[in-house]
């Protein structure tokens, strides 16, 4: 019990620790990235490095085995008619569809990732949370999307959360752990630093802003905020982490702003699929509306793509 209570009291000093965040100065410094403007050239790499990050997501209590084959249909062949846009990186869905996804998505290399750990309100027991995640990866998920539970965190029960990111990341074997902060619900710039630091050090594969089911979801400041995190931590351990931005980011403006903001905060070792990822369901579709208009200087009418 003394080794417990030792390292919980070590964790609570690492992270009350960490620098403070000044929130008016990652509000202004993300509100002057994202006016950056980028050249025409610039644009076109940029649409089509936003739609291969993309984790095309759908969580619904709607969904059917129907709606994740054609979704799983639109990530491989985003634009039937133009064979050169690229496939998005992920689909994410419950961890009953899991099998289903596998199954469409075939050799085709987009990986398949399941929220998980009683997705959204992280609220359960941690055997309920680990059989979740064994079931999700026996189903053939190769990304698991995991949400922390928020009411400990704010609680300060911190060594409670890190047990819990530590025994699901064992639960995921060879799955990657994306860890969900939802930091719509952290309050504070300074919590989401903590937060950030604390997922990593259990373990966490990515870091992730939201389940899009809290607002606010996805920010500029606080995706700044992560950023900045997963840059000092590699600086730190030498150990890499993703970050995911998921909820609110719907044009292809917003997509921009973003990639701008991590080549700026993160630098370009973050600009791959590997290390950034936008979790999104109406926002592939603006993208290849932009993607078109580029390539044929008119837009395409709305219903010309397919809903999802």
């Amino acid at each position: 019990m003394a080794d417990v209570t030792s390292s919980e009291a070590a964790l609570r000093r690492f992270l009350h620790g960490l620098p403070g965040v000044d929130q008016v100065g990652a509000e202004a410094r993300a509100a002057g990235l994202a006016t950056r403007s980028i050249k025409t050239t610039a644009k076109a790499f940029a649409i089509d490095l936003a739609i291969s990050m993309i984790d095309l997501t759908t969580l619904e209590g709607q969904d059917t085995r129907g709606k994740v084959r054609a979704l799983c249909a639109k990530a491989q062949h985003p634009d039937p008619s133009d064979p050169s846009v690229p496939q998005v990186a992920a689909i994410c869905v419950y961890p009953d569809l899991v099998a289903t996804a596998k199954e469409a998505l075939g050799s085709s290399g987009i990986k398949v990732a399941s929220v998980a750990t009683a997705f959204p309100a992280g609220r359960t027991s941690l055997d309920v949370k680990q059989a979740d995640t064994r079931d999700a990866v026996a189903a053939g998920a190769d990304e698991v999307d995991m949400v922390i539970d928020r009411g400990a965190f704010l609680s300060g029960r911190y060594g409670q959360v890190f047990d819990e990111i530590v025994t699901v990341k064992e639960a995921c074997g060879q799955a990657h752990l994306k860890v969900i902060l939802e930091t719509g619900e952290l309050a504070t710039f300074d919590n989401v630093r903590r937060a950030s630091w604390l997922a990593m050090l259990a373990g966490a594969d990515f870091i992730k802003t939201s389940t899009g089911k809290v607002a606010p979801a996805a920010t500029l400041p606080v995706t700044l905020v992560m950023l900045e995190a997963v840059r000092d931590f590699r600086e730190a351990t030498g150990r890499q982490v993703g970050v995911k931005p998921a909820g609110g980011i719907r044009t292809t403006k917003d997509a921009v702003r973003y990639l701008v903001l991590v080549n700026e905060t993160a630098g370009e070792d973050w600009l791959s699929p590997d290390w950034f990822r936008i979790g999104a369901s109406s926002l592939l579709n603006d993208l290849l509306m932009q993607r078109q208009k580029m390539a044929t200087g008119r837009y395409a009418g709305p219903d010309y793509f397919t809903l999802d």
